[in-house]
């Protein structure tokens, strides 16, 4: 049970705590950057929070930097002989914490929770100083070391303090919050699993813990109590069977809440909300979730949005996955890193799939590198994994573990690193299959259980129809492999063309929405329907941040970095993906003066009858060329044109100008 309270007035009402208690400290801290002149000119701030997009910072440029935050707390004297924890769920990248001036942990990655308790430098009676300092700038034994995100730098996510009693359920172990759900043995109708529960004591050595299962409907179905010896960093493993079981889907995402609480009084109780369910992927059959075949149809999701950044809030979460739904989605790539928990929440609800990336990932520029083989490093990355793997074990969406992304086979002992990081998810989880992200070849690609190939085949090499050699060639060679693909494309929708061709000689800025519609039709005409991939994902739902690109933008995503505009490639897969609501969309549509006067009308319709369109009143002939794509037969143009295509009970419009007054690059 948890309880939130949002000023000090609140904080003063809770002093007869007699179990444990989580207080919010999102508000009223003081920000100032390490560089400034006096912390007598810091900020106010609530968190979230993050220095780059903070409307009073005047410099005018992506900030790599070191800043303070720093707030009071006043902790009453009744609570003297609890125990204090500080917790963060997210501070880009580096944060080291002081209390009253003593130093009390640091942690370094960007993207898990951390914990610290801080009960011997706490004065009870009195206010206490908390002081956290953070930097966001790279660091070649932090994970990544190469990226094409932002790291924004600041608290960008929430902090607690949670008030314990000495003897009490772990918040200390990899940030998790000291219950992990295990799933042993499922069958139709039975679940064998396990609570491991991690405890922590000043004064004992043995506790009572009682562990209650509630089923989907609320109604408690199980109960048991143990006592067991407490051991540091080990859990207390409490077996339980569950009988005609109702397992997680995606079409029925049942929920079962177990609590385990500690002492005779239950003076300490955490309730976790878990599914249960089984996957399985082979080759030949792809993967399978309790028996049942799921084509996956991903899309990648990085962790910004236009004047928000970094620091979001539920409701931009809730605003994504709406959009995610409604274009058909059954599966999202958490890219680089983990995401927030209300995000895993909504797809524990709503039967969503989950790839959460571990940040041992490589961009696309010569210059950087994205291994070092140093003792740092590898602790690092071991230490993000096992994070992101306990704090978020219980969510039945996330059904894989990404070891990495898109890294090269250069540099000492990598190959070994790799190995190393399957290993310990596999330990750690072994109900999960492990994935990784490739553009390479390589014996790192026979690591992980899945394998998602990173395809630019008519994008930087090559051209698209290049995609059945090169299909054909993996699955006759490599087919013993569980391999997906992945791919995407840049366009802006405020750069138009009236070429279909890529010059030779372009630059990097010059990247028209056109060509990214013709990259997504092109790769869903040979990919999409060939179900010998376990799954395809789209790189990327949304646009992100990134000072690398130009603009400040990577333009890859179906949707603006504001959200206020779906590309043409959004509605070609809401067409071929959604099955509830159907689509029917001109393609081209913001190109309305164009200089040719013979045309194509293309558009994506799943309606399901036959589309009309209509040329300034005149029926033009369309056909469909591949699953949900048509075009029409040349038509010659002169002036203005009024273009609408019916299908069923949907319409769309258009207006095109042929002449010269808008002056397009080629």
């Amino acid at each position: 049970m948890r309880r939130y309270i949002f000023s000090l007035i609140f904080l003063l009402m809770s002093l007869a705590a007699q179990a444990r208690e989580v207080y919010s400290l999102n508000d009223e801290w003081l920000f100032f950057f390490k560089n400034d002149a006096s912390s007598d000119e810091a900020r106010r701030v609530n968190l979230p929070h993050t220095w780059n997009l903070d409307a009073l910072c005047d410099h005018g440029e992506y900030l790599k930097t070191i800043a303070n935050y720093s707030r009071t707390m006043y902790i009453p004297q009744e609570w003297q002989g609890k125990r204090l924890f500080l917790k963060f769920y997210g501070v880009q990248s580096v944060a080291d914490v002081f209390i009253n001036g003593h130093h009390v942990g640091e942690h370094r990655g960007g993207w898990t929770a951390f914990t610290f308790e801080i009960t011997e430098r706490i004065r009870f009676g009195e206010d206490n100083k908390v002081v956290v300092v953070v930097n966001n700038s790279y660091q070649n034994d932090v994970l990544p070391t190469s990226s094409e995100i932002n790291l924004y730098g600041g608290i960008y996510r929430d902090v607690e303090l949670i008030v314990a009693e000495q003897t009490t359920i772990s918040p200390l172990q990899y940030g998790c919050d000291g219950v992990l759900i295990k799933q042993n043995h499922i069958t139709e109708s039975t679940v064998d699993a396990t609570a491991s529960v991690f405890v922590t004591s000043w004064t004992d050595k043995l506790c009572d813990l009682y562990l209650e299962v509630k089923d989907p409907a609320g109604q408690v179905i199980f109960k048991r109590t143990v006592k067991e010896q407490i051991l540091p960093n080990q859990s207390i493993d409490i077996p339980f069977r569950l009988y005609e079981a109702k397992l997680w889907s995606c079409e029925e995402p049942n929920l079962y809440t177990i609590s385990v609480s500690i002492g005779r009084d239950h003076n300490d109780t955490v309730e976790v909300t878990t599914g249960f369910r089984e996957i399985t992927v082979e080759p030949a059959t792809g993967l399978k979730i309790n028996n049942k075949h799921h084509q996956i149809q991903g899309v990648t999701l990085y962790h910004d949005r236009a004047v928000i950044g970094s620091a979001l809030q539920p409701r931009h979460y809730d605003e994504d996955m709406a959009r995610v739904r409604d274009i058909g989605a059954n599966a999202i790539r958490s890219a680089t890193a983990p995401h927030a928990q209300h995000l895993y929440n909504t797809c524990n609800e709503t039967g969503m799939l989950v790839w959460v990336d571990t940040p041992f990932t490589r961009a696309p520029y010569l210059s950087d590198f994205s291994f070092f083989a140093t003792e740092r490093f590898r602790e690092n990355g071991i230490q993000q994994l096992r994070e992101i793997i306990y704090q978020n074990y219980n969510h039945p969406s996330i059904v894989m573990w990404g070891i990495y992304s898109l890294v090269w086979m250069r540099g000492d002992n990598i190959l070994d690193f790799v190995k190393e990081l399957n290993h310990i998810a596999k330990t750690l989880d072994p109900s999960r299959p492990t994935v990784a992200c490739s553009n390479q070849d390589g014996e790192i690609n026979f690591v992980p259980d899945l394998i998602v190939w990173q395809q630019d085949l008519g994008l930087e090499r090559g051209l698209i129809n290049d995609l059945d050699m090169w299909k054909e060639r993996l699955f006759s060679e490599w087919g013993h492999l569980r391999s997906a693909v992945a791919y995407g494309a840049p366009g802006s929708i405020n750069l138009q063309t009236n070429s279909s061709l890529k010059p030779v000689d372009i630059g990097p800025r010059w990247q028209p929405e056109r060509w990214q519609t013709d990259f997504h039709e092109g790769y869903a005409r040979y990919l999409a329907q060939d179900n010998r991939f376990w799954g395809m994902w789209i790189n990327n739902m949304y646009e992100f941040g990134s000072v690398r690109h130009a603009e400040g933008i990577s333009r890859t995503g179906l949707v603006t970095f504001d959200r206020n505009d779906k590309k043409d490639a959004y509605y070609l897969y809401r067409a071929l993906w959604n099955k509830k609501e159907p689509t029917l969309h001109i393609s081209d549509k913001r190109r309305t003066v164009r200089q040719d006067s013979i045309q194509q009308i293309k558009f994506y319709s799943s309606v399901g009858s036959a589309p009309v369109l209509l040329i300034n009143n005149d029926t033009v002939k369309v056909r469909e060329y591949a699953p949900c794509q048509f075009k029409s037969d040349s038509v010659i143009m002169r002036g203005e044109n009024k273009i609408l295509v019916k299908a069923g009970e949907l319409s769309d419009e258009q207006t095109i100008t042929i002449g010269n007054a808008l002056k397009h690059r080629p």
